[in-house]
């Protein structure tokens, strides 16, 4: 069966108060561009994500606000920030890393927040058995290229009520595969 890959960068998500905090009240995220995923969108507005050893700037900020602070980065980020973060589906964020965002000179901890995001795909609840899949099932991805081709194991059925049929990696994955975003791969079920 054939998908659309989505290559995702590192960003963040944010709580209401963790909000707040950084922007104030009032404060309003910019939309920039919707992103295939109802709802979802990147802002306009970016933070810094800062450990005692290393900083990443110019992180950008993916709405809308969540019930809970998440920054996802790349296993070359966690060098870079000199973390160990787990790998790990969205949301499961016990005794992930801690890491301070900061935003024009206001810094917050975000304890717990930090992961690398497991491969997944994004699939509605409703299409489950059209396509014979369970949520959380895990199966490969295999994408064949010009340049190197690749099957990405471990990779995470994610069904929600609204979601966009697509395969989501890190931009780790996509770059040592030459996989570019919109390529298309194959689910291969083991």
């Amino acid at each position: 069966m054939k998908i659309s890959i989505g290559i995702s960068a590192r960003h963040v998500h944010l709580c209401q108060k963790d909000f707040e905090e950084l922007f104030g009240k009032d404060y309003l995220l910019t939309k920039v561009v919707d992103l295939n995923q109802p709802t979802m969108f990147a802002a306009k507005e970016k933070v810094s994500i800062i450990t005692e050893s290393g900083r990443i700037d110019n992180v950008r900020i993916v709405g809308p606000i969540r019930s809970y602070t998440q920054v996802e980065i790349s296993k070359t980020d966690s060098y870079k920030l000199k973390l160990n973060p787990p790998v790990r589906s969205s949301g499961d964020l016990e005794n992930s890393e801690s890491v301070y965002i900061e935003y024009n000179g206001k810094r917050i901890l975000a304890k717990n927040s930090c992961i690398i995001a497991d491969r997944h795909i994004h699939i509605r609840n409703c299409d489950l058995d059209k396509y014979g899949f369970k949520n959380g099932q895990i199966v490969s991805l295999r994408v064949n290229n010009d340049i190197k081709g690749a099957t990405l194991h471990n990779v995470h059925i994610k069904a929600t009520d609204e979601a966009y049929f697509e395969a989501h990696i890190d931009l780790d994955d996509a770059n040592a595969n030459f996989i570019n975003d919109g390529d298309i791969g194959e689910i291969i079920v083991e």
